[in-house]
């Protein structure tokens, strides 16, 4: 037996699906000299900035204080899929929230080292250009294991959870 609860907004959702959009863009369709990377890195700040804030006034489970980072919650959360143990979250998992928090930043940091190389000041500083890079690396590294963590979540949990994605509802067993 199964719950069909609604889980994700709207607003979660668009922002989601932008940002994938826009991330895959920059990261595989741009060029980096062109101005259009630039503005597609200033709708992913921007994209970013909305979900902070959403963060603090959005829907329950799309709040900050609905998934807090916690450390000790993740490692129990990794055992449980060593084990192959079901425990479904109705929003973010533990492992989930921290990848957010990861992306979030990790994103931020990318747009802002991007912005850095456009200006007079930190134009041509080997250190940004640097930052930039790297910061890029780690989130294609995140994204890539976000796709697989999703992939396996969804077998191991029996929810389609890139369909709540699309959909805003996640099917749980009931209790």
């Amino acid at each position: 037996m199964t719950e069909k609860a609604y889980v994700w907004d709207v607003f979660v959702r668009l922002f989601h699906w932008a940002l994938v959009l826009a991330f895959a863009a920059n990261a595989l369709l741009t060029d980096p000299e062109h101005d259009l990377h630039h503005w597609i890195g200033y709708v992913v700040l921007g994209l970013v900035g909305a979900r902070v804030l959403w963060g603090v006034i959005g829907s329950r489970h799309a709040r900050f204080s609905d998934f807090p980072p916690n450390l000790t919650a993740a490692l129990d959360q990794a055992a449980e899929m060593a084990a192959w143990r079901r425990h479904p979250h109705r929003g973010h998992s533990p492992l989930g929230a921290l990848m957010i928090y990861n992306l979030l930043l990790t994103l931020t940091i990318v747009g802002l080292s991007g912005y850095m190389q456009t200006t007079l000041m930190f134009f041509g500083r080997d250190w940004v250009a640097e930052l930039h890079e790297i910061a890029v690396t780690w989130a294609e590294i995140s994204a890539i294991a976000h796709i697989a963590a999703v992939a396996l979540e969804s077998r191991r949990l029996q929810i389609n959870l890139p369909a709540s994605m699309v959909t805003g509802y996640k099917q749980l067993p009931k209790d």
